[in-house]
């Protein structure tokens, strides 16, 4: 048999096995909710722009619906794109989709052996360690806020010595924030000056930045074909192997001073754990997911509370007449006096204002895929264990029957008609479900207690008009991410004694 016969013959084999696979695909289509039809091969990724993949969800969720069908290649993916859709599969049905589905450019790297992206039992028995032991710690109690305080008014310290001159707050305010987190992690905070804690951060950050960019995108929906591909993507791994590498040898310092009646941070309770149980539970308690662990603590607890806090300075500048309103309210209730997560209670214009940030700035617009952890019915259509659900938060931050005008920024959102505090459920900056953001109370409280001391001791002025800043995201993938901008910072005649 010659060349060109064996060719033919291995050609026809594969357009007939893609053909019967399209088959299959478009007969479990009819089952599914609405959505455009999919291509052989590349599925429905040719109605995708990478450049904004939320946009493009949210266009299609015009014609189909708030539930509807998108093909990642061959897989289906389920999108939710309301405040209605979510209610009804992630907090109605929650142990139905308390699964994780795969997430290419975290997974690859931690193999699911942390609280994140790890499924069934050690999720669960994870997600109960974390738990308890950051509450061990205070995190998310009103014995942590002297602790962010006190990393806030260093923060302080360093910009005062900028002395009003135009700055660009995103290293500084990155540093501070992962500080909190660091001291629960690592046991102890680092000096701003600190080289390696500045790779560090700027590593934290950049995996964050380019995952929200068409390469993050590309690579966790092709990640077989996108790791034979060169480009920026590669370097999510390499900055992952950096921070692990950072883990591995503080890990190696605490084993050797090891007190297990004494725990000094999480590495710590960690060995003390694998110590324990870790020959009952190897799977759960090893010197990898202790690292793994770390790894995704220390990621989560940076970026994401610097971005909704640059978001909150960022239009507190674009919007004066808002920050008057913010600034009359600490001076009425706070003064002077260090600030207290209670105060908030006080606060209802502040509130309100750092709801919108969060609701506005939707930082994080695709919450992390869930996967069904059994068969389950949604509006009569019925799904298999194992099918993913994406959530586009986006969408339920501009659901219209939820916000008026939600394009426009307006703390009122939350505000009754006598100016009180309104929660609304559709607010949904840390996802929803039994995969809710476990550092939500921490996040929340560091939000408060930084901006706060921010806005006590400086007056925020722009060195530009109001008019001409952008509010604008850049990046569409895993985050949205604040324009970068300079402000000036003009210290207040009263600080903080």
């Amino acid at each position: 048999m010659d060349f060109y016969t064996i060719a033919t013959v291995l050609l026809v084999i594969l357009i007939t096995s893609v053909m019967a696979n399209y088959t299959k695909i478009l007969l479990e289509k009819s089952k599914l909710p609405p959505g455009p039809t999919p291509l052989p091969i590349i599925g429905t990724l040719h109605l995708m722009n990478f450049g904004d993949i939320v946009k493009s969800l949210m266009d299609l969720s015009k014609k189909y619906g708030d539930i509807f069908t998108v093909y990642e290649g061959t897989q289906p993916v389920i999108v939710l794109c309301s405040f209605k859709a979510v209610k009804e599969t992630f907090i109605d049905k929650a142990e139905e989709f308390s699964g994780r589905g795969y997430y290419a450019s975290f997974h690859d790297f931690t193999k699911g052996d942390e609280v994140a992206f790890s499924n069934g039992e050690k999720w669960k028995e994870m997600r109960r360690f974390v738990v308890l032991t950051l509450g061990s710690f205070g995190v998310g109690k009103k014995s942590f806020e002297e602790r962010i305080r006190e990393e806030a008014m260093n923060l302080t310290e360093v910009l005062r010595k900028d002395n009003g001159s135009p700055i660009n707050l995103n290293y500084p305010l990155l540093r501070s924030v992962s500080n909190v987190i660091c001291s629960v992690v690592f046991g102890s905070r680092f000096e701003y000056k600190d080289e390696n804690f500045q790779n560090l951060v700027k590593c934290i950050q950049e995996i964050f930045h380019i995952s929200s960019t068409r390469w993050g995108v590309l690579y966790n929906i092709y990640p077989n074909v996108m790791k034979c591909i060169p480009g920026r993507h590669h370097t999510i791994m390499a900055n992952f192997t950096v921070l692990a590498d950072f883990i591995k040898e503080k890990m190696e310092n605490n084993i050797k001073t090891l007190d297990i009646n004494n725990p000094r941070d999480f590495i710590d309770c960690f060995l003390i754990k694998i110590e324990k149980e870790g020959k009952l539970k190897e799977t759960i308690y090893n010197v990898n997911t202790l690292v793994m662990n770390s790894v995704i603590l220390f990621f989560a607890g940076t970026e994401s509370v610097s971005a909704t806090l640059r978001f909150s300075i960022l239009l507190l500048m674009k919007y004066r007449s808002i920050a008057e309103k913010v600034y009359n309210e600490i001076e009425n209730v706070i003064g002077q006096r260090p600030p207290t997560y209670e105060d908030r209670f006080k606060m209802p214009y502040t509130e309100a204002f750092i709801y919108e940030v969060q609701r506005f700035g939707d930082v994080i617009p695709l919450a992390l895929p869930h996967e069904l952890t059994m068969d389950t019915e949604i509006r009569n259509y019925k799904f298999k264990k194992g099918t993913v659900f994406t959530p586009v938060l986006t969408g339920v931050h501009n659901d219209m029957t939820e916000f008026n005008n939600p394009e426009i920024f307006d703390p009122k959102n939350f505000l009754d008609e006598d100016g009180k505090l309104k929660k609304k459920e559709p607010l949904m900056p840390y996802s929803a479900g039994k995969r809710i953001c476990p550092g939500k109370s921490l996040a929340d409280m560091e939000i408060f207690i930084f901006l706060i001391t921010l806005l006590q001791n400086f007056t925020i002025k722009s060195p530009v008009p109001p008019e001409k800043l952008s509010v604008a995201s850049v990046g569409c993938g895993l985050g949205h991410i604040p324009p970068s901008f300079e402000i000036c910072l003009i210290p207040r005649t009263c600080s903080q004694e």
